[in-house]
C-alpha cells in the first residue's frame, strides 16, 4: 500500500462545556467530548436514534484558545481530525487504551442567538476598533457594481 488515510470527519453537539489543562510553558490541551445521532426505522418499523459520544482533544494553540473561549455545551460544530489511541497505566497498574479524535479543523455552527437561548456563556467576539472600520467620505468607491 502506497499510503494511508486517518480522518474523522463529524457533525455533532458538545456534552459538555470544555475543559482545559495547563501545561508548564504555555501550551494546553482542551479536551470535551462530541455527540452524533443516528435515526433510523427498525424492521419492526419503530423510530430509533443512537447516540455515538466521541472524545475530542485539541492541542494546537490557535484551535485550542478558540475552543476554551467560544464553544460550550449543546453548541453544535463540524470537526475534522484524525484518531489517535493512547495507553496509560492505572493506579491498579493495568494497562487502560482510549481513542480520541485529536481535532484539526472545526467551524462553529450555533449562531450568538442560539447560544444565547442556551443559556450560560454566549457566544462573545472581542470588541473591533472603529478605525478599522470606519468609512471615511473622502474615500472613492471604485467598485464595479
Amino acid at each position: 500500500m502506497a499510503g494511508s488515510v486517518n480522518k474523522v470527519i463529524l457533525l455533532g453537539n458538545l456534552g459538555k462545556d470544555p475543559e482545559v489543562k495547563m501545561f508548564e510553558g504555555g501550551g494546553k490541551i482542551v479536551r470535551f467530548s462530541l455527540a452524533t445521532a443516528e435515526n433510523y426505522t427498525n424492521r419492526n418499523g419503530e423510530k430509533v436514534e443512537h447516540t455515538e459520544w466521541h472524545n475530542v482533544t485539541v492541542g494546537r494553540k490557535g484551535l485550542a484558545d478558540i475552543c476554551e473561549k467560544y464553544l460550550r455545551k449543546g453548541h453544535k460544530i463540524y470537526a475534522e481530525g484524525r484518531l489517535r489511541t493512547r495507553s496509560w497505566q492505572d493506579a491498579d497498574g493495568n494497562t487502560k487504551y482510549s481513542t480520541e479524535i485529536q481535532l484539526e479543523n472545526m467551524t462553529m455552527l450555533t449562531t450568538r442567538d442560539e447560544a444565547a437561548k442556551m443559556g450560560g456563556n454566549p457566544i462573545q467576539s472581542d470588541p473591533v476598533p472603529s478605525k478599522d472600520i470606519a468609512v471615511s467620505d473622502e474615500m472613492d468607491d471604485d467598485l464595479p457594481f
